[in-house]
């Protein structure tokens, strides 16, 4: 199917690694100019040439995106390369443990920058012109906002606050013509999450009791299939759809638990 992405100029927060670079790929892929913010420029970089030599273009910038000015900044140089925004897709972010006994105020509140404020300050200052282009938002989101996990206050309630910004955008937006919809993620595979699998006692076990609970085929969602749907959502093919919380998770979420069991 033709997503009519064709030089389509696509922000991507956190778009260098793991989720954000399958979106990148695929964006790329269509025929989409993605474009990168991420604080760390030889990620950002490695990720725009390995674009180009697959025959695809990206362009990158480096931002640390709990600082406002830098929000403000990256949009700048988007704007200075390209001169136009058609689509934002809001993915960086980490799931960092602050808890309710383990953490502070301090600590929660720059967890919130790391996930959830600049959320906001990329949709603000990229505004202008996707009302220019109609363009579209999609927000990358965790399933910790509807599920909890224990430990991750500041991560689920950053979570919350996208589901909650992407349906207050959704309405604010209508009168614009740009749509805003949500991909929540429950159990993706990706090098942070590795990360995170190797540092418990039984690195394999740990995998093996999550994915029996994953119901479609009991395997972790992959970062391609996260980005298949992220890439239908920004084209014009999603057209009537707006103000969506979409799950892609193998039915984690919201399939009858009894069957892990059958």
């Amino acid at each position: 199917m033709n997503l009519d992405l064709q030089d389509k100029i696509v922000v991507v927060s956190g778009g260098a690694k793991g989720i954000g670079e399958g979106i990148v790929r695929a964006l790329a892929a269509e025929g989409a100019i993605p474009f990168i913010i991420g604080r760390n420029e030889e990620d950002n970089k490695t990720t725009a040439a390995a674009v180009e030599a697959a025959g695809g273009k990206a362009f990158q910038v480096v931002a640390e995106l709990t600082r406002p000015e830098e929000c403000e900044a990256a949009i700048k140089a988007v704007m200075d390369k390209c001169g136009r925004i058609d689509g934002l897709v809001n993915n960086a972010g980490v799931n960092d443990g602050v808890g309710l006994e383990s953490g502070n105020y301090s600590a929660f509140m720059a967890s919130l920058h790391k996930s959830l404020i600049h959320y906001y300050l990329l949709a603000h200052h990229a505004l202008p012109a996707l009302k220019a282009s109609k363009g579209a938002i999609v927000n990358i989101s965790s399933k910790t906002a509807e599920t909890g996990q224990g430990g991750t206050s500041a991560y689920a309630a950053s979570n919350g606050g996208r589901n909650a910004l992407t349906r207050e955008w959704a309405v604010e937006l209508l009168r614009y013509g740009i749509r805003v919809n949500a991909i929540v993620v429950a159990e993706c595979w990706t090098p942070l999450y590795e990360r995170w699998i190797q540092t418990l006692p039984d690195p394999e076990e740990a995998l093996k009791s999550i994915v029996k609970n994953i119901p479609l085929e009991n395997r972790m969602t992959t970062s391609e299939e996260i980005a298949n749907m992220a890439v239908f959502l920004l084209s014009r093919r999603s057209s009537h759809t707006t103000g969506q919380l979409i799950h892609v998770d193998g039915g984690y979420v919201h399939l009858d638990r009894a069957l892990v069991n059958a």
